[in-house]
């Protein structure tokens, strides 16, 4: 099938099914609305699931489709252009699974990945601790084997998004005592649903909660729960970091260019687009959205037709998280006063949770300063700081 046969595809499922019940998804639960309809969009993920939309890129043999990185990259171009809500399973596809895929063992694939695959197991990332943010080599959650083989945690997570909504965390912890920096580090598949686990909801600026702290007090997980042996949790760790860089996130831009229409409509309406300065922002932000594709194009595949991700990807983050947090800067001074009110007019909500959460992107998943040392040491070989 050629891109514009499955563009087309993947169109008419949604048209037919992002519909109903379902109607009230579109353009919800995105970063910053993700308290939006949570058991519903459980339920459209199973939808999906029955249509045979999750685990687009997992080999045939874990119960996925295989597709090349162009058609994946259609997809969620697709889903997003369709008004698809936000992904309660994004974790779980595009992090667990092909971690799993890669270093799990065969009895773990098939434990999780059909949880993952069907809709019905979600998961949270337990790396963030309150004194080791972008900082992950120095987590202090401890993890230690029972002398019946099972592992035990005690420690904290934050930031760990929707945490209250999911079944499972995937934890990094120090299973080596006196150990420091990268060694020493489990990687543990761990029930949330339990004694000796407490989940507690951060409230943001935006009024939303979908982030937690995760207590951890002598919480338990079976001895066959590890990724890799114990000693190698960063090796794991950085196994997943490299799938979070990976193509589901090119489909954002979709998500953002909503967002920019959307902008575009509130400057029409209240006059703000007369303004010649807002409206060469304007222009400035939709070119910039245009570079952040080009961009992602060329990280798709090289000459030799590679499925694999190219180095490119690593500026990837740097360059969305600073143009989105601009866009959010940019909606405010559209919306001008009225902005400085919680307002009940839908378009000028949305703007504004984009302006409070766009805050954030900078800082989550690695700084600005993070990301600018990634590019420097794995993209251009330079030595470490």
């Amino acid at each position: 099938m050629n891109e514009q046969e499955f563009r087309k595809e993947v169109a008419a499922w949604m048209a037919t099914h992002l519909v109903g019940r379902f109607a009230c998804l579109k353009h919800r639960g995105g970063p910053g609305d993700e308290e939006a309809y949570p058991a519903l969009r459980k339920e459209w993920e199973q939808e999906m699931a029955s249509g045979g939309w999750v685990g687009l890129g997992w080999p045939k043999e874990h119960g996925g489709r295989d597709l090349p990185l162009a058609l994946q990259l259609a997809f969620h171009e697709e889903y997003v252009r369709a008004g698809g809500p936000g992904r309660m399973g994004h974790i779980g596809e595009t992090l667990t699974a092909p971690t799993l895929i890669a270093l799990g063992t065969p009895e773990q694939q098939r434990r999780f990945l059909p949880g993952i695959r069907e809709g019905r197991e979600y998961w949270a990332q337990g790396y963030s601790e309150p004194g080791a943010g972008s900082d992950l080599a120095a987590i202090s959650t401890r993890c230690w084997q029972d002398e019946d083989g099972r592992w035990r945690l005690q420690g904290q997570k934050v930031w760990t998004s929707l945490a209250h909504e999911s079944d499972w965390i995937f934890v990094i912890a120090r299973s080596t005592p006196g150990s420091v920096g990268r060694e020493g580090l489990s990687f543990l598949l761990v029930p949330l649903d339990q004694p000796g686990i407490e989940i507690h909801p951060i409230r943001q600026l935006t009024g939303e909660a979908e982030f937690n702290s995760v207590f951890f007090d002598g919480a338990v997980t079976e001895a066959d729960c590890i990724v890799g042996q114990p000693g190698e949790g960063w090796k794991v760790a950085m196994a997943l970091l490299g799938f979070e860089r990976g193509v589901s996130t090119l489909g954002q831009q979709m998500h953002f260019s909503h967002e920019l229409q959307l902008l575009l409509e509130v400057a029409r309406a209240n006059g703000a687009a007369q303004d010649p300065a807002i409206r060469q922002r304007i222009a400035d932000a939709w070119i910039g959205l245009q570079g952040l594709r080009y961009n992602g194009l060329r990280m798709l595949e090289d000459d030799t037709g590679s499925t694999k991700v190219r180095p490119e990807a690593l500026i990837y983050k740097y360059a969305w998280s600073n143009w989105h947090r601009d866009l959010g800067q940019l909606a405010m001074d559209v919306i001008g006063v009225a902005g400085d009110v919680r307002s009940d007019e839908d378009a000028v909500r949305r703007l504004q949770q984009v302006f409070f959460f766009s805050r954030s992107d900078t800082i989550y998943a690695g700084t600005n300063e993070i990301q600018l040392n990634i590019i420097s040491e794995r993209g251009l070989g330079m030595p470490r700081g």
